[in-house]
C-alpha cells in the first residue's frame, strides 16, 4: 500500500468548511436569524398581533430612529454605571477573596457572613440604598458593586482552595517563600477560576444596572425599558432588551479575549487536540 493510500481521506464537507474563512463563527448567527425570519413571517401573517409583538422589520425602524436620538446616551449611561460598579465590586472581591482563600482563620470569621449576604436578592437592597444614598448615581453604582462582588469572590476562593497540594509541596521543596509561593503557584493556578468569576460578575452587573434604572433613573437602558412600558410601546422595550443583549455580549467577549491572552499557557500545555 502506498503512502498516499495510507493517509486518511478528508471528507468533502470538512474541506468545504475549511475553505470558508470564519465558517465556525457564522454558526452562531444561524439560530437568531432563523428566529427573526420565523417571527417576521408569523407577525405578517397575523398569527401574533403587531401591537403585542412588532415584526423585526418594525424593530429595525425603531432602532434606526433611536440611533439618531437618545439611544447612545442611554447605552453610555448604563455602560459607565456598569464599569464603575463592576470595578469596585471586583476589586473588593479580589482583596477579600485572596485573604479568605489563603487563610482558614479569616475564612472562619468572614465567609459565613458573606454566604448569608449572598442569599439576599439584589432587589432587596434597592429600598435600603435609596434611603441611605438617595436616587443619584451612588445608589446605582453600589447596587452593581454588590451584585458583581459575590461571583468574583466565590470563584476566587474556590480557585485558591482547589490548587493542587502537590504544587505547594514542590514549592516548599524549592524553598520558596510564602510570597513567592503565592505569586508562582497560587496566582497561575487560580486564574481560570478568577476569570470565570469575573465574567459571571460582569453579567450580574448588567442585571443589577437594569434593576437600578427601572426604579430611579432619568437615562439608561433600564429607563428606556420603563419608558416603553409606560407608553405601551413594545418596540421600545424590545430594542432596549436587544441593546442589553448586545452590550452584555460585547463586554463578555472582551473579557473572554483577555482571558485567552492571560491563559495562553493553558492552551499550550494542553497541546494539539
Amino acid at each position: 500500500m502506498s503512502r498516499a493510500e495510507r493517509l486518511p481521506q478528508a471528507q468533502p464537507g470538512v474541506l468545504w468548511r475549511r475553505r470558508l474563512p470564519g465558517f465556525s463563527s457564522l454558526r452562531g448567527w444561524l439560530l437568531p436569524l432563523t428566529l427573526l425570519a420565523v417571527l417576521e413571517s408569523v407577525v405578517r401573517i397575523g398569527w401574533i398581533p403587531a401591537y403585542l409583538m412588532p415584526a423585526p422589520s418594525e424593530l429595525a425602524i425603531t432602532l434606526w430612529e433611536l440611533a439618531d436620538g437618545p439611544l447612545w446616551m442611554h447605552i453610555l449611561a448604563s455602560t459607565l454605571r456598569v464599569l464603575a460598579g463592576f470595578a469596585i465590586g471586583a476589586s473588593l472581591a479580589l482583596i477579600l477573596g485572596s485573604l479568605v482563600g489563603l487563610s482558614r482563620r479569616l475564612e472562619a470569621y468572614l465567609d459565613p457572613t458573606f454566604q448569608a449576604l449572598r442569599a439576599v436578592p439584589g432587589l432587596a437592597w434597592v429600598p435600603l440604598l435609596l434611603i441611605w444614598l438617595g436616587i443619584d448615581e451612588s445608589s446605582k453604582v453600589t447596587l452593581i458593586a454588590i451584585g458583581s462582588f459575590f461571583p468574583v469572590y466565590l470563584n476566587l476562593v474556590a480557585g485558591i482552595r482547589n490548587v493542587d497540594r502537590k504544587l505547594v509541596e514542590v514549592g516548599a521543596l524549592c524553598n520558596l517563600s510564602r510570597l513567592a509561593t503565592i505569586r508562582r503557584i497560587f496566582v497561575p493556578a487560580a486564574q481560570p477560576y478568577l476569570f470565570t468569576g469575573l465574567r459571571a460578575g460582569l453579567s450580574m452587573a448588567w442585571l443589577c444596572v437594569v434593576a437600578a434604572e427601572l426604579l430611579a433613573a432619568t437615562e439608561g437602558i433600564g429607563y428606556l425599558l420603563t419608558d416603553g412600558r409606560e407608553v405601551s410601546r413594545p418596540d421600545l422595550v424590545l430594542v432596549a432588551i436587544a441593546s442589553l443583549a448586545v452590550m452584555g455580549k460585547l463586554s463578555d467577549s472582551l473579557l473572554k479575549a483577555l482571558e485567552t491572552r492571560a491563559l495562553i499557557w493553558r492552551d499550550n500545555y494542553g497541546g494539539d487536540k
